[in-house]
């Protein structure tokens, strides 16, 4: 039964590897294997001498770290919350209201984010300058030392709901006799929270974490590329959005390919450092 799994991953996911080849060519489209010009790492070094690939990278560790910590905390928070409510129909509806934004498409929530966001009627300028907290909208498209927290702020609204589904079955499998003996004991509900829910989850959060921080550098480029606009470019090019400008948009198949392979090493490189950190010192890990 395994079998026809195992073909797809090694199609889909091994195979394609054989492109890695181009990093190392001039490659030229219609010229057969044999006939392309063999060139070393000298795209990669092109790739470390172009200040747009180092902005690039800084943006990209920006945001994925922001979104590491944000996306990985609030889930966590939200989950261990929503279990503290009594009332099962409130719990459900709670709990479906808030994974929905996951099925809508980037294209859709950027969207609202935007109309939110806008100097014209918008919500939280509307709401920011009721509180007295400004005096006039503020243009949160437009500044783009903004841009790294709107794009974290999306993030969040639209995974929060559906990441939060793994901690809350995790929670599901604590024992109750735990929190029974717990209110027996005299524990307030933030002391069983502390005591017995977070460590129960202990290994779930470590292991998600782990996950987490080897796709540190693949965060994707769908969300910068439809937030992002001239006036804030410099803070919203990322590695994958980079190649398709300046890889696969210009041609350079070969270029494009040597920052893929840049993202892939360095993804393995955190991956196993995070997992030996983490099986040392918390005896956890995903291999």
């Amino acid at each position: 039964m395994s079998i026809p799994f195992v073909i797809w991953v090694f199609v889909f996911s091994y195979l394609p590897l054989w492109g890695w080849t181009m990093a190392f060519q001039k490659f030229r489209v219609g010229k057969s294997f044999f006939d392309q010009q063999w060139v070393g790492f000298e795209h990669f070094r092109m790739l470390f001498q172009d200040d747009q690939f180092l902005n690039a990278l800084k943006n990209t560790l920006a945001m994925s770290s922001m979104g590491l910590i944000a996306g990985f905390t609030f889930p966590i928070l939200f989950a261990v919350l929503l279990n503290e409510l009594r009332l099962s129909f409130l719990k459900r509806f709670v709990q479906t209201v808030s994974y929905l934004p996951h099925f809508v498409s980037w294209v859709v929530v950027t969207g609202i984010v935007t109309k939110m966001l806008a100097t014209d009627n918008g919500i939280v300028n509307q709401i920011l300058m009721r509180l007295g907290i400004i005096d006039e909208p503020v243009q949160f498209m437009a500044q783009a030392d903004l841009f790294w927290y709107v794009v974290t702020g999306a993030d969040i609204w639209k995974e929060m709901g559906w990441n939060a589904i793994i901690y809350l079955a995790a929670i599901a499998g604590i024992g109750p006799e735990l929190y029974e003996a717990a209110k027996v004991d005299g524990a307030s509900r933030i002391r069983q929270i502390w005591h017995i829910t977070l460590p129960g989850i202990r290994s779930t959060i470590i292991i998600l974490l782990i996950m987490s921080i080897g796709h540190l550098i693949s965060i994707g480029f769908e969300k910068q590329f439809l937030l992002g606009n001239n006036l804030v470019k410099e803070k919203s090019e990322v590695l994958d959005l980079y190649a398709l400008n300046y890889g696969l948009g210009l041609g350079r198949y070969s270029f494009g390919t040597a920052i893929n392979i840049f993202n892939s090493v360095v993804s393995l490189i955190l991956l196993f450092t995070a997992n030996g950190i983490f099986k040392k010192y918390a005896k956890e890990s995903i291999m």
